[in-house]
């Protein structure tokens, strides 16, 4: 368990060099912030690499570890670009990069070594298994999931083979991160990329009739600030802030009331309601309470509580925070005076000013050290001072002052620069292979597969003509045992893509599925590598894979094939597909959102819930909610099917896959028959993204 023998580092989001002075003067341990690119608010002022060198150079010289978000999926005409981006983190000496996609994770352990690999929330690790495959990568920190209770994060603590984060203030997505499709499929900005266009906070009804003000996917920010001490007694090593969007005055109060919870102090939460909340906070996730009360919105009241407030909090970052000691050794002689000042890492700077000295009438030396101490205006505090001569010279006060200045300002610079770089090492086998292309495969015609949401689905799809036809069923392992004998060495059983508590029991299904002959399973999400490990898997759309370079590290992994994320294009879909086998989703609902918070709770509470609802856009668009109950996960469904079959010819995959979900089993045949002749389809459909792509 890493983390336990030292209190939480805090975290802060910097979105500019603004925000970076206040976050670091106002007490934080550690900052996060993200190029013009590669990183999940791309809308944030961010930094390019001159403004990033200066950013490390000043996280530094001040003792505060710097660290990159490199967090979004990687497009295959990208990586050029993201090798040389990350040419310049090496030479900007950042402490750790952060990464979503398996392409960047590798990219990094190459070209910039002497960082460490850090995994973004946006990887949904939620599991002591995905910790453990992360560790088995070279990752030394995973960023857990925001949904998690405080004692789920203390189980996984207690066996992390590496350092653990976990958010502690900031905005909530609706979406697991790493999980939502919805700003992409409705506005064709990926939050994947970035650019999320924030849909979810838009009005939505869950009644037919709808009623002004209905908002049911916007959650509440949350504050864990309480949980500090708890977190530090679990052995969680960095509590994080969200917020890179907001501004210096935000993250100067969350930072300093982040200090204050940790060091077991009061602090001022309605000062850091005010300065931003949705109509207050909530503390549902952590507590493991999920209902109404987490859902909020930002209202006018809201705003303007925020105007009034925010000049107050500009005293917190005023000032530069003094937080490195420094020890100093002053001599003052007849000829000048030399200062040498040593700070803790080993650093030495030395200044001399030639001067003719008189005589000393009294004894200097508390003068003396009271003037070496006047350190304000930088991020040094004074320790140990040591003054040679005191008795016998006199210096003039203006003289010393300069002399403290100079060495200070020499430390400062000795401190600010980056480190030596180093080699990199030996690459895993998964990075060594997302790095080394291979020469194009030859990719032969198309079969098709087909995946149900429930045995009833497959069951009326078998007795239909074409049925034969089909190479691969998928279907929710949890129906292992409704599979007929003879079905199974052509089926794979599809693992969630979140399982919070049942890790165990999903591990003894496992188990029991392997040995009942199936054909394999389908790999959602990073845990599932180490879980099924020696067992026949394939990567699923979970894994978000955009680019070569991860389905090579994913194949390395184990995985016999892949399935494109859905937000490809089909040029994008045939260059991974050149590479490793691949599937693509042709046909389905597709899922716009996994949610552990149910929207249907804002309606009624799960007691008597049948488990299927809608939710209703301002523009009285329908969209089907499935709920796996009260334990369980939430997933919105988009409107209308993506239907691609009757253009089977644009799509260059080598498996084609109906993606059943809330149809009825009458409708899956239907679907089927449509799919399998190559019509056009009968009912109000969409193309996805497949010709129109994402930002």
């Amino acid at each position: 368990m890493h983390g336990k023998n030292h209190a939480p580092e805090i975290l802060a989001p910097v979105g500019d060099r603004q925000m970076l002075e206040a976050a670091v003067r106002a007490g934080a341990d550690a900052v996060y912030l993200g190029l013009t690119e590669f990183n999940a608010r791309r809308t944030a002022g961010n930094f390019d690499a001159a403004a990033l060198q200066e950013a490390a150079a000043f996280c530094r010289a001040r003792g505060v570890k710097c660290y990159l978000t490199f967090n979004t999926e990687l497009l295959g005409d990208e990586l050029a670009r993201a090798k040389q981006a990350l040419l310049a983190v090496q030479a900007a000496g950042v402490d750790a990069v952060i990464v979503q996609d398996m392409a960047a994770a590798a990219l990094v352990k190459q070209y910039v070594p002497d960082a460490a690999l850090h995994a973004s929330t946006q990887m949904s690790v939620h599991s002591l298994e995905g910790v453990c495959q992360l560790a088995e990568l070279g990752f030394s920190r995973a960023i857990l999931a925001r949904e998690m209770s405080f004692e789920e994060l203390r189980a996984v603590a207690q066996q992390s083979p590496i350092e653990l984060e976990v958010f502690v203030h900031g905005a909530l997505c609706m979406s697991m991160s790493g999980q939502c499709y919805m700003s992409a499929f409705l506005g064709s900005r990926s939050g994947n990329r970035g650019l999320c266009a924030g849909p979810c906070r838009l009005p939505f009804s869950a009644r037919a009739t709808r009623k002004e003000n209905d908002f049911h996917l916007s959650l509440k920010d949350h504050s864990h600030l309480a949980w500090l001490p708890a977190l530090h007694q679990a052995g969680i090593a960095s509590v994080k802030i969200e917020g890179r969007l907001r501004g210096p005055e935000y993250v100067a109060a969350a930072v300093s009331a982040c200090v204050a919870a940790r060091d077991g102090k009061s602090y001022d939460e309605e000062t850091l309601q005010k300065v931003f909340s949705r109509s207050g906070f909530t503390d549902g996730y952590i507590k493991g309470v999920r209902n109404a009360a987490m859902f909020g919105v930002r209202t006018a009241q809201d705003a303007a509580q925020a105007k009034a407030t925010l000049p107050m909090l500009r005293e917190l970052y005023r000032r530069e925070r003094q937080t490195v000691p420094v020890d100093m050794v002053l001599c003052v002689n007849g000829q000048g005076a030399a200062l040498k000042v040593y700070d803790a890492q080993g650093h030495v700077a030395q200044a001399e000013q030639r001067a003719t000295h008189s005589p000393a009438q009294k004894d200097q030396t508390e003068s003396y050290v009271r003037a070496m101490q006047k350190t304000g205006g930088t991020p040094f505090l004074a320790g140990h001072v040591e003054v040679q001569g005191g008795t016998e010279w006199y210096a003039p006060a203006g003289e010393l002052g300069a002399l403290r200045r100079e060495a200070l300002e020499k430390l400062l610079a000795m401190r600010a620069a980056p480190p030596k770089a180093t080699q990199p090492g030996k690459l895993c086998a998964p990075f060594a292979a997302a790095l080394q292309e291979a020469a194009p495969r030859t990719v032969h015609a198309a079969s098709w597969c087909v995946r149900f949401e429930t045995p009833r689905q497959m069951e009326a799809c078998l007795g239909q003509a074409g049925a034969d036809m089909i190479e691969r069923f998928f279907l929710p392992v949890q129906y292992w045992s409704e599979v007929p004998q003879a079905l199974r060495a052509r089926t794979w059983l599809e693992l969630p893509r979140a399982e919070f508590t049942g890790e165990e029991k999903l591990a003894l299904m496992l188990k029991q599925a392997n040995d009942a002959g199936f054909a394999g399973f389908v790999a959602q999400n990073l845990a599932h590598m180490h879980l099924c490990r020696g067992m026949p898997l394939m990567g699923g759309f979970g894994l978000n894979i955009s680019n070569a370079a991860a389905a090579r590290a994913y194949r390395a992994m184990g995985c016999e094939s892949i399935t494109a994320s859905m937000e490809l294009t089909a040029g994008q879909i045939d260059q991974l597909t050149q590479q490793v086998p691949t599937a693509v989703l042709v046909y389905g609902y597709m899922p716009l959102m996994l949610t552990r918070a149910c929207p249907l709770n804002n309606v009624h509470t799960c007691k008597g819930c049948s488990h299927e609802g809608r939710l209703i856009d301002r523009k009285g668009v329908s969209f089907p909610v499935r709920c796996s109950g009260p334990q369980g996960m939430r997933t919105i469904y988009n409107s209308v099917p993506l239907y691609l079959c009757d253009k089977m010819d644009t799509v260059k995959a080598d498996r084609l896959v109906l993606y059943f979900t809330v149809e009825t089993p009458q409708r899956v045949c239907h679907v089927l028959h449509m799919a399998l002749q190559g019509l056009p389809f009968d009912e109000k459909f969409t193309r996805g993204l497949v010709f129109r792509g994402v930002s």
